[in-house]
């Protein structure tokens, strides 16, 4: 087998080929040896069982026709053919450059035959007086031109199949490049999602007690307006049962993994808070007595937070 299919690439290629349309092994046998222009032809001990393999791997599937089964790539087989698809562009212009090297030697071996046919003519010649040619004489001359149409041939089809290879790879590379990008710029947005809504979020717990009160903000965290409970006239039982209950559960929120990055990390916290208290209001009701106690919960834990988040003077 040519060095351009050793570790696992002859795979990759055989998915190609049932990416292109469902096939038979004996069809994909007759295409390889197509596509190297005959200087290449693999057994059916080579293909049938990596086809086997691939069926079992649930990268293709089969349906038996006519007695022969017609092999089809699945939606996990495209999957990994799109995840190497800049492995499968290098594999065509390898493919590319070994159908030019393969012609080239089988070139230079005919050029060599041809050469030493001709010494051996001119030998024969030589050596005999008769200009006449005989039967051997026209059957070499024959032959010579036999082999010079043989190799025009060849390097005609091995240039077709070079120039075929290497406008399909830059075609590859160019459709990863694109699918590469469409996946970036969709990382982008829902990035840019994600970061409005932790930026909107974000806004929400500072303000709870201001809107709730009917009043406003005026600073980092600090709330105006009437009502029991609010910035600084919290009540102390208030702040100590908002401090106790954080003590009593010292494991929160430990399944979210830091990021590295605090004030993302400070929004996912918000988050979770946010859906711990819908969950528990969902789960028990609201009262008017717990939503006013809940209020000064919030405006207590709204102050103390903006304080600790202050830079220190």
């Amino acid at each position: 087998m040519p060095p351009v299919f050793a570790h696992g690439r002859l795979r990759l290629y055989l998915l190609k080929l049932l990416d292109e349309a469902p096939r038979h092994g004996y069809e994909v046998i007759r295409l390889l040896e197509e596509r190297f222009q005959g200087l290449y032809a693999p057994s059916a001990g080579t293909v049938y069982p990596r086809l086997a393999k691939l069926e079992a791997e649930g990268l293709v599937t089969y349906a038996t026709e006519g007695g022969r089964k017609v092999y089809s790539i699945t939606e996990a087989g495209r999957a990994e053919l799109a995840d190497r698809g800049g492995e499968l562009a290098d594999l065509e212009l390898e493919i590319r450059d070994s159908v030019s090297e393969l012609a080239a030697e089988i070139r230079d071996d005919v050029r060599g035959a041809a050469g030493a046919l001709r010494r051996e003519m001119r030998a024969a010649a030589s050596a005999t007086a008769a200009p006449v040619e005989d039967a051997s004489w026209a059957a070499a001359k024959e032959e010579l031109r036999k082999a010079r149409q043989e190799w025009k041939e060849q390097a005609r089809r091995a240039k077709d199949e070079s120039r075929r290879a290497r406008e399909e790879a830059q075609q590859a590379r160019r459709q990863a490049k694109e699918a590469q990008e469409r996946a970036r710029e969709e990382v982008m947005r829902i990035a840019g999602q994600l970061q409005e809504q932790f930026a909107k979020s974000g806004g929400v717990l500072g303000n709870l007690a201001g809107t709730w009160l009917g009043g406003g903000t005026t600073g980092a965290g600090t709330t105006t307006g009437a009502g029991p409970g609010t910035g600084a006239d919290a009540a102390p039982g208030a702040a100590a049962e908002t401090a106790g209950a954080a003590a009593a559960d010292p494991h929160w929120a430990e399944d979210l993994t830091p990021t590295g990055d605090p004030a993302r990390d400070l929004d996912r916290l918000l988050d979770r808070f946010r859906d711990d208290v819908r969950d528990a209001a969902r789960d028990h009701g609201v009262t008017p007595a717990k939503l006013a106690e809940a209020r000064a919960h919030l405006a207590a834990a709204a102050d103390r937070l903006a304080a600790t988040l202050r830079p220190s003077r």
